[in-house]
């Protein structure tokens, strides 16, 4: 079955700048998959890595810095990256336009109340301590990273 989300209809967290478009439930466990806007310099998500998602990166506008295992690099409009399991990686905007970036997450658990909970984080309500409590249940194991902390 076909899967159809119209932009009026998708969820939005604003001040995460996240927009929510399919999660595992609606694809019968094949891919979670969200669009986010990052301004200026805001990172989008410290070093982390997932055990059982592959996760694919395409830029829509603007540009991210990304951190790849130990590697440093830039993806432009139009660039695409997939990340595979157990591969750290955090990513942040870079340049002065805002960055508008795809993300697809295959074989993912479920993470729609993961970004709701970023949400609560971002509006000051969640406690970010919280976020380490649910590393299993959402596949997003936070890990030290000197490359990205030196950047």
């Amino acid at each position: 079955m076909s899967i159809l989300i119209r932009s009026t209809d998708a969820e939005v967290l604003e001040a995460s700048g996240v927009t929510l478009l399919a999660d595992t439930p609606a694809t019968n466990g094949h891919l979670t998959s969200h669009r986010s806007i990052f301004k200026p310099g805001k990172e989008g998500a410290p070093p982390h890595l997932h055990q059982e998602a592959s996760e694919l990166f395409f830029v829509l506008a603007g540009s991210l810095r990304v951190l790849t295992g130990d590697d440093l690099i830039t993806l432009d409009q139009g660039d695409f990256l997939v990340v595979p399991p157990n591969t750290p990686h955090a990513f942040e905007a870079a340049g002065t336009p805002e960055a508008e970036v795809l993300f697809v997450l295959t074989h993912a658990k479920p993470r729609f109340d993961y970004y709701r909970l970023l949400e609560g984080v971002y509006r000051g309500e969640t406690d970010p301590a919280v976020l380490a409590t649910t590393s299993d249940l959402y596949d997003n194991h936070y890990v030290d990273s000197p490359t990205w902390t030196n950047r």
